[in-house]
This record gives structure tokens, sequence and C-alpha cells, in this order.
């Protein structure tokens, strides 16, 4: 099979260059910035990240300079380009003009790299520093204003860098590109897809299982049910799913998993019912990292009481994906800045009983509905808008309470209600209420009221790292609005989030 290597030197878009070069069709796999070179060996192509540093700091994460002697094509993109640069015997120096955002890319040479493209092309850049001298041998191919090396290339080696994101969607060929470099370079087959992926991690869950038993927290999402799925193909009654129910949850979990799990797929699904249980660790707790933590902490507490009574359980299973790891901790401790932990991830006890089983951790989330599609799961749940794993209590800001929670439950249901009959819940990534710590005054048949405000927040997204709030109708708004206010006891106010990610999170904690 044809694969990628990328070297990550802390950029927030190494996952998404993985992620293009898999839409792709090419298996991508991301490794610490220090992989020694003989690492590479097996590779068809490496690319090198971006990343906060410059290369003439002290402390600057450099490679192993001999991963250009592999032979291999070599891809620098943006930080990735300065360290080949200086690593081959050129200059990088500060810029005297930052370049951040869309500008003209001139391409002098198209063979090879851009091959097919037009003269000029819309880019991303997002640097202060620029390459002053090229390498020996190299040349340039594309420039910019402000960049006379835009895009460079080895004359006789597969050596090629960019000061560009092709990666991003703001470089609309950027995609163009990186199949170029994949395919006509690299040489890469087009062999990765689900139904391959299926296969081989159906072959590693028995590899790693054995004929032991496995525990898998379905929680009703996307991404617990796809692993609970996979899980099923590869080691079917050995699985144990135990759905609990925190108290944090939707309307109607219960009876929505056991319909789906338990009579359409013939699952072992046990419901335990926790939510006193989690209610209590979550009493008069309003850091949300700390909420996250308390979560994860009773989540496994309630595992093992539950996981000791089925013989022979040695794993725990978690549909942990990309995003989750790469927002929690830095892959291969690179230099990533860390936005907040998940509570299967960074929430986690460091001492566990049970091993971990994270089918899905090298995945994104379009790709684990692929997955669920060709493990045929049912549509609705495919395609049911992420939740997040803590439930509520981060859509409940300030102190949990079984009274807030009730409000924001209704609220959320008549928000998930409206967008499905307006044919909007499938066209955005996810939209859902949230409870704010704010009482305001209003005026509520002819008296004055006191009461929460519920701000409704509705993203687009294509992998949830970045999101732009989407242009919802206003007369799907009125309807919102109008219906929370008059049906949910305690609120007399709606608000509409016109946030985007970054500078914002999706969810408010």
């Amino acid at each position: 099979m044809s694969s990628i290597a990328i070297l990550d030197f802390g950029s927030q878009y190494t996952q998404v260059i993985a992620r293009r070069v898999r839409e792709i069709g090419v298996y991508s796999e991301i490794l610490p910035f220090s992989t020694p070179s003989q690492r590479m060996a097996s590779y068809d192509g490496i690319i090198l990240s971006g990343g906060p540093a410059s290369v003439f700091s002290p402390h600057a994460p450099l490679p192993d300079k001999n991963l250009f002697a592999l032979g291999k094509p070599v891809l620098g993109i943006c930080y990735g380009l300065q360290v080949m640069t200086h690593l081959l015997g050129g200059k990088v120096a500060r810029s005297n003009k930052r370049e951040y955002g869309r500008s003209i890319l001139h391409i002098q040479i198209h063979e090879k790299l851009f091959a097919k493209l037009p003269d000029t092309i819309e880019i991303w850049n997002s640097h202060g520093d620029k390459v002053t001298h090229l390498p020996p041998g190299f040349r340039a191919l594309a420039w910019t204003e402000n960049s006379p090396h835009a895009a460079i290339a080895h004359e006789s080696l597969p050596l090629y860098g960019l000061q560009f994101h092709p990666e991003v969607s703001h470089t609309p060929k950027g995609k163009n590109l990186l199949a170029n470099f994949l395919l006509s370079i690299c040489l890469c087959r087009k062999t990765w897809g689900m139904k391959s992926f299926a296969s081989r991690a159906v072959e590693k869950i028995r590899a790693q299982v054995g004929k032991d038993n496995v525990v898998l927290g379905l929680s009703g999402g996307v991404d617990s049910s796809v692993a609970a799925a996979l899980l099923h193909r590869a080691i079917g009654h050995q699985l144990t799913c135990l759905f609990v129910d925190n108290g944090l949850l939707r309307a109607n979990e219960s009876r929505i998993l056991r319909d789906i799990f338990t009579k359409n797929l013939k699952m072992r699904v046990q419901i335990i019912n926790a939510a006193d249980q989690f209610l209590h660790a979550l009493r008069g707790v309003t850091d949300p990292e700390r909420k996250r933590k308390i979560i994860g902490r009773t989540f496994i507490q309630v595992f093992d009481e539950a996981a000791a009574k089925i013989p022979k359980v040695k794993f725990l299973a978690q549909g942990t994906l990309y995003p989750d790891v790469i927002e929690s901790v830095p892959i291969g401790d690179n230099p990533a800045a860390v936005i907040k932990s998940h509570h299967n991830v960074g929430g986690l006890p460091k001492k566990m009983k049970l091993r971990l089983v994270e089918p899905l951790r090298q995945l994104f989330k379009d790709e684990v509905r692929k997955l669920g599609e060709e493990l045929g799961l049912p549509k609705e749940m495919v395609w049911r808008q992420p939740f997040p794993g803590p439930g509520l209590a981060v859509r409940c800001l300030g102190p949990v309470t079984a009274e807030k929670l009730t409000i924001l439950r209704a609220a959320d249901s008549i928000v998930v209600e409206e967008m499905k009959k307006t044919d909007w819940y499938y066209k955005t990534w996810q939209t859902f209420a949230v409870l704010l710590p704010v009482r305001s005054v209003g005026v509520m048949g002819d008296e004055r009221s006191y009461e929460y405000t519920i701000a409704i927040r509705s993203v687009q997204s294509l992998d949830g790292m970045t999101a732009d709030w989407t242009r919802l109708p206003h007369e799907v708004l009125a309807t919102l609005s109008n219906r929370i206010i008059n049906e949910v006891a305690g609120v007399n106010r709606v608000v509409f989030d016109i946030t985007s990610k970054p500078p914002g999170t999706i969810e408010w904690e």
C-alpha cells in the first residue's frame, strides 16, 4: 500500500495535511519531527509540516538531515520549506513584511509539481520568515509579491518546498498541487479508503485483543457507534457495550440506542444508570477543565465496576479521533499548543485497570462517517451531529444542576427538532443550545420575568478543526427563539452565536 510520512513540527495544520493526502487516496501517517531517517525509508514520500518556530532560534525543532539522502521525494510546507533550506545550505531570515492570509502565486515553471495548473493561483500564507538564498542546486518555481522563493525545487533530486499552505481550503488549487506531488512525483497509487481500512482494522483488533473481552462506552454519538460496529465485526460477542446514562445526555438517548444496537445490530449493550453519581461529583464545579477530568474519572470508575462483572475483560474501547488527540496533546511530543483536554484523551486517569483499544484514533470525522456507511450503520446514526463526550455538562456553563440540565435538554430538543424539520440538520456540522449562567429581565404575560438565556450555536465545518458560523435563515432563528421561550420554563431570552473557529472553539467550554 502506498504511504506518505508527515513529519510534525508543531503546526495546527499537520492533521489537515494528513486528511488531504487521504482524500486523494493515499495513506498518510504523522510522525515526530525527530524520527530517524531510516524509519522513513519504507514510505513513498515525506512531507515536512509547518510549525510555529524559526529555524534560526536556539531550540528550533530540526529533523534528521539524512532524510534528504534517502532518495525519497520530500515536500516542505512553510516551516518545512525553511528547514529544508536551512539544512541544505540556504538562508532563511525574518521578513520585513509578515505574510498572512490570501495572496497570489505566480508560477514560473509548471513541470511536475505545478502541472496542469494556471499561471497564477490563489494561496494562503501564514509566516513571518522567508527564504533569502536558495540552497545549492535549487531553483525557484513560483513567487509572490513578498516572497521571491515561494516555491522551490532541486534541479535533479525530488526535493520541493512551498512557502504557503496547500492543505487548507483557502488555497483552492492546493489539493491539485498535492495530488501532483503524490501521484506524479512519489508515484503513489490510490489504495487508501474505508473498505481497505476496515479490513486492516479488523485484523489489527483481533491481533491486539486475542480471546479476551472488550468493553466500550457507547454514548450514541457517531464516533463510539462506529467504533462499536467495527469492533463487533472483528470480535463479535467478545464486545460488550456499556451505555452509561450519566444524566448529561440528550433526550431519549437510552431508547434510541436500545433500538439501533440491541434490536437491529444484535450487539450486547448494558445500560447503567449513573446520573446521581455524576451529578454529585460535579456539584459546585464551574471550571470546564475540571468538569472534563471529573467526568473522565467517574466514567472509568463506573466502567471498572461494570467490567468486573464480565469475565475476561482486559480492554476498554473508545472512539477517540485524530482531532481529539491533536487538540489535547501534541503528537509525538511536538511543540503544538494544547487547546483543551478531551474526556477520552487528556481526562483519563493515569492508572487504569483496562488497556485501551482505539481503532479510530487515526481517522478524521468525515472518514469515520464513511466507515460507518461501509459497516452498514443507518443514516440517522452515521450522519448524527457531533456531541461532546462530557455531554450537556460543557453546554451548561457554570455549576451543573438537575434543574439547569432539564432546561437545557428541553431547549436542545427543540433545536434538533426544528433543524431536522427545516432540512438544515444535515447541512450543518453542529447546531445546539447552550445554557448561559446569565439571567435577564423580561416581560412574559404582562409580568416581569427574570430567567435564563439560551445561546444557539450553529457552525459549518469539514473536520471540526476550523469552523464558520452558519447563516441560518431568519425565519428559522425566529421559530427557534419563539418555541424555546414559549415551551421551556425558565428561559426568557435567546441569542445566536456568530463566532468562528478560530478564534472561538465550537463548544463554549
